[in-house]
């Protein structure tokens, strides 16, 4: 596997000193609108664009200066990439928000007004792309999401900008994801995304994917539960069995759940040996902050974030000392 010198430049530009991405996450469109709204107690309706565009200009101002990059949305997040601290590079998602419960099968798509080259053009250092997966799903539907892959990995190769695969497990059943039956299944669903989208026709760069447990189910985990789907040998050894999968750069992430069970997965994923690159880390650093600028505004998210936020992002970073660089897998020298 190799990776260009025009993707290089802007690989280095998302990675820290030591080739590890510490990038934080701030591209949720309608899952952050119904957070808030909920935190308010009004209509979705009622959360408007400048509120939006509010709380991703507060989260990445105070909390940049202490990642590698910054994934943004350019429908309410272009505004925030302006903020962001000089050290940190940029990202910029392409999907359509919230295609994944309109249609059989979790059918990806793209935003109308967005293209590779307009991402490059407003200063993005990568493409990211989200697709629902699963190998459990008909073979038809996993061809059309191949295709969807194909052309953009074709588009990011042409114009020389990485390309992010960010990869969410279902299932096509239609079961709960965070429950006990999906958990037992979750490694073989990881495993084989990341094998597949290995493969180098895609031309992914990146993939960015879920830890192949959920620790709330490993037996002697910090955030056990009580109900059992892996010992802590059987969790080290998924998480190994998919670092093997992969032959390109792979990141975790955080996929919404706690800083602690966050923080507590990557701390199995470095006892495993694994050679993860880093993370792209969203709501386990901020969104206890959502309550916060519901009630009280953008000075009071700031606050919060100064204190709690950075707390949390810091306790991401120090996970990350295991952490091996991106280029690595290349086999190139930076």
């Amino acid at each position: 596997m190799s990776i260009s010198e025009g993707k290089q430049k802007h690989m280095k530009a998302l990675s820290n000193e030591r080739g590890v991405i510490a990038a934080a996450a701030m591209d949720q469109r309608g899952s952050l609108t119904k957070s808030i709204a909920a935190a308010k107690g009004v209509p979705q309706s009622a959360v408007t664009d400048e509120m939006m565009s509010e709380f991703k200009i507060a989260v990445t101002k105070v909390l940049t200066p202490h990642a590698s990059a910054i994934l943004l949305d350019p429908e309410f997040g272009l505004p925030a990439s302006k903020v962001r601290s000089s050290n940190a590079g940029l990202l910029l998602a392409y999907e359509k928000s919230g295609y994944d419960n309109t249609q059989p099968g979790r059918l990806p798509d793209l935003l109308p007004h967005v293209s590779a080259k307009r991402i490059k053009d407003w200063g993005g250092d990568a493409v990211k792309i989200l697709i629902y997966y699963t190998p459990f799903d008909e073979p038809q539907v996993n061809d059309i999401k191949h295709a969807f892959v194909e052309r953009i990995g074709a588009e990011c190769e042409h114009l020389q900008i990485p390309f992010f695969l960010e990869l969410v497990g279902y299932d096509p059943k239609g079961g709960d994801e965070k429950g006990l039956e999906f958990a037992k299944i979750k490694p073989e669903v990881v495993r084989k995304s990341m094998e597949e989208f290995s493969k180098e026709h895609y031309h992914v760069d990146v993939l960015k994917v879920e830890v192949p447990i959920n620790a709330n189910y490993v037996e002697g985990s910090g955030v056990y539960k009580g109900q059992k789907a892996y010992s802590m040998a059987e969790a080290l050894d998924h998480f190994r069995r998919c670092a093997d999968m992969a032959k390109k750069p792979f990141i975790y992430l955080s996929a919404g759940v706690s800083n602690d069970q966050f923080t507590e997965s990557l701390r199995m994923a470095a006892d495993a040996g694994t050679d993860f690159s880093g993370v792209l880390c969203g709501r386990a650093t901020w969104k206890e902050g959502i309550p916060v600028y519901a009630k009280s505004g953008v000075k009071a998210l700031e606050d919060w974030l100064s204190t709690e936020g950075v707390k949390n992002i810091n306790a991401v970073n120090a996970a990350l000392a295991p952490a091996k660089p991106w280029y690595a897998k290349f086999g190139v020298a930076v």
